[in-house]
């Protein structure tokens, strides 16, 4: 294992514009080939789709196509007239970004539609992205915000606790 010592290199645009083309390349063909064996397995196994998996089959493309189009549009390049570069489009394989929640979706709904093939409760499996998306939630936002302690009130010295002693008193005596 290589360690490095000292600030991690950047990545020049060119290199961000042929990595984002490869990963969504890489996804897309993830997406059809999962979609496609599940098809051919469907097709050949059982001759008939009934409708719970004809509408599995459609919210795993609507995953596909949703996912892949806000990769696409998020490692969108900008080019000048003359052909040069002007932005490379965010880079897709940074990590702790939205794409690599993204991407998760996508591996996670390949995963369930190719062991579905087996048997349909590994539809099931396809729960655990709002869990995870409620567990990031909660992490980043509500629990720090639940969780936080009361500010402390300001301690008040001997002699502003004597003068407001006396004035609950003069009060309550009234």
């Amino acid at each position: 294992m290589v360690v490095q010592k000292g600030k991690q290199g950047t990545k020049g645009q060119k290199q961000i514009v042929t990595e984002n083309k490869s990963t969504l390349q890489f996804y897309r063909n993830m997406a059809l080939i999962a979609s496609s064996l599940y098809l051919l397995a469907v097709y050949y196994f059982h001759n008939l789709f009934t409708f719970k998996q004809i509408s599995l089959i459609f919210l795993s493309c609507v995953v596909y196509i949703s996912g892949y189009q806000f990769l696409a549009h998020m490692a969108k390049t900008k080019y000048s007239e003359s052909g040069q570069l002007l932005d490379s489009g965010l880079d897709l394989n940074m990590e702790g970004g939205v794409a690599e929640h993204v991407k998760d979706v996508i591996i996670l709904t390949a995963g369930c539609q190719v062991l579905s093939i087996i048997s349909m409760y590994f539809w099931f499996l396809w729960l655990l992205a709002p869990g995870r998306a409620f567990w990031l939630l909660w992490i980043h936002i509500l629990g720090p915000y639940f969780m936080q302690k009361p500010p402390e009130a300001p301690e008040i010295n001997e002699k502003k606790q004597k003068k407001l002693e006396r004035r609950m008193k003069r009060q309550q005596n009234r």
